[in-house]
């Protein structure tokens, strides 16, 4: 590749932090500014998801909690313990991030709001990542094994012949990652996580979760579509990793009214309509 290739593919932003400065486009004209050595933005390891990225973005006031707060459910306390355990963030324009991680030194990616990953929009920023395929896994999975069984867990890939941990955890794997983090206020017993899209819904998903009990919790819908869905995976589940007992909730299924399924409510909403 020549030079005139590689600065096609280029931005201003990336050759900016080579040589310390601070390029943007303001009203047409290009403004170069210096920057302080000191701002994490400008640190090598802030341009893909790090460890220093998700203590920048810290947050602990969300208002998927503000609900329950409000009728004495839950306390704000509450909410602040649950925003540390899961590491949660907010960007500049206070939209929330629920960060994927392996293990709190490995932040594979972030999902914004609930129609964004940071992967994209580091993307778009920087077309020299092009080439940068993230990895996901469940939000919540950092709270489970320590950093080398994580790592070695995600990735194995496909029916992996890891040895399961001796004490079984009880896990409950809901769709979205809020209702995953005002569970597990509500019920501490068991470590809530979340798939956070059905795309996600795959084996290999499973993988680090080896030799524990596993509870799915798949919105509810006219069809029973989602629990259907739900239903055969944990059969290719088990298939692969025969350590994990692997269930699918049915409470939404059985209690929910036809006007409820047809909004496709997830398990807090049915609690909290309940």
């Amino acid at each position: 590749m020549d030079l005139t290739e590689s600065l096609a593919k280029t931005s201003l932003k990336a050759i900016g932090l080579e040589i310390g400065l601070d390029i943007r486009m303001v009203d047409g004209q290009l403004e170069m500014t210096p920057f302080d050595p000191d701002d994490p933005r400008y640190a090598p390891d802030f341009i893909m998801p790090s460890p220093r990225m998700v203590d920048t973005c810290r947050a602990d006031d969300f208002p998927f909690f503000q609900p329950f707060i409000g009728n004495g459910q839950l306390t704000v306390e509450q909410m602040h313990h649950a925003a540390s355990r899961y590491s949660l963030g907010k960007t500049r324009s206070g939209r929330p991030m629920f960060w994927m991680m392996a293990d709190p030194l490995c932040p594979l990616d972030a999902h914004i709001g609930s129609d964004t990953w940071l992967s994209h929009l580091l993307k778009q920023r920087e077309p020299m990542l092009d080439f940068w395929q993230p990895l996901h896994c469940l939000f919540g999975l950092h709270l489970l094994h320590p950093r080398q069984q994580q790592r070695a867990r995600i990735s194995s890939g496909a029916c992996s012949s890891l040895h399961p941990r001796s004490s079984r955890r009880t896990i409950g794997i809901v769709e979205s990652e809020s209702t995953a983090v005002v569970l597990s206020e509500f019920f501490p017993d068991l470590l809530w996580m979340a798939y956070v899209t059905p795309e996600h819904l795959e084996p290999a998903l499973f993988a680090p979760l080896q030799g524990h009990n596993v509870i799915l919790y798949p919105r509810t819908d006219p069809t029973q579509s989602n629990y259907l869905y739900c239903y055969d995976l944990v059969s290719d589940v088990h298939r692969c990793y025969p350590t994990i007992h692997i269930t699918v909730d049915s409470i939404l299924e059985e209690h929910a009214t036809d006007e409820q399924k047809r909004r496709c409510i997830d398990l807090l909403e049915f609690l909290q309509e309940s």
